[in-house]
């Protein structure tokens, strides 16, 4: 290469104008373009028609001087704008953030990143501040056999009193979805999860200390719910365990089989 180099200076000494490339011609395309060429030596050593858009890097036909007359120029994006607000309250909606280009990429350089990127999002009143939407908050569920471990432990330290013990309740759900995930577990402390199974009904116990002491209520317990909104829950022990149900009622007492039957967490 450095032969060649020196070939060309030697050539421009006793042939001015041979040189001529893109810089001369003051041309850098995009893309493919015939008609952007000039008139010098090409990178592949021949000399004539050598071009100036980008794909003459592909081609191997660009003008020896492309690199440097057409350096490759990186797309230049502004910062993330604010989130927006809720596209609407009280069901599961989406939230918008944007970004816009300062520099377009150039004779090849970076594409543009992503522009805009959503995310899910949850208002929980409606605009004259009435609150809503807790149907919607997924439930953290596991087996209905750890509740009696978990409030042994637990309860003395959180000193819930004899009337909000009184005051849990069950949950009743259809299942309408679930991810395979969840008959892939054989662990010993998640392989309930295989239990779970469309169209059957599941129990769903609300008990300290999973219930609210104030609301006296399990987040994602849908009870809000009018029995025709797809609810979402997540099994603890797989997050990729997950799935939707729909409430069916609220009864005092759980009386699912044991298999089917689970609590807040």
């Amino acid at each position: 290469m450095k032969t060649l180099w020196l070939a060309l200076c030697t050539l421009a000494r006793l042939w001015p104008g041979a040189l001529a490339g893109c810089a001369e011609a003051g041309r850098c395309c995009p893309g493919r373009d015939p008609a952007c060429f000039a008139r010098g030596w090409r990178l592949d050593r021949v000399y004539g028609t050598c071009f100036c858009d980008q794909a003459c890097l592909l081609t191997g036909d660009c003008c020896f001087d492309y690199t440097r007359a057409c350096p490759a120029r990186p797309c230049i994006v502004g910062e993330w704008s604010p989130w927006s607000g809720c596209a609407g309250p009280c069901k599961p909606m989406a939230r918008v953030r944007r970004r816009v280009v300062r520099q377009e990429p150039q004779n090849g350089g970076a594409p543009c990143p992503a522009l805009e990127e959503r995310a899910g999002c949850l208002e929980y009143s409606t605009p004259q501040g009435q609150a809503c939407g807790h149907a919607f908050v997924p439930a953290f569920i596991t087996t209905s056999a750890f509740n009696k471990e978990r409030t042994r432990q637990v309860a003395a330290a959180l000193q819930w009193s004899t009337d909000a013990e009184d005051a849990g309740y069950c949950m009743e759900f259809k299942t309408e979805s679930l991810t395979p995930h969840c008959a892939m577990e054989n662990r010993p402390l998640t392989r309930w999860m295989q239990y779970l199974r469309e169209g059957y009904t599941v129990c769903v116990d609300c008990q300290p200390p999973a219930m609210n002491a104030v609301s006296l209520r399990c987040s994602g317990d849908g009870l809000d719910s009018d029995g025709n909104q797809t609810l979402h829950w997540q099994a603890i022990g797989n997050p990729r365990c997950q799935g939707t149900w729909k409430k069916v009622r609220r009864v005092d007492q759980c009386s699912c089989p044991a298999v089917h039957s689970f609590i807040f967490i």
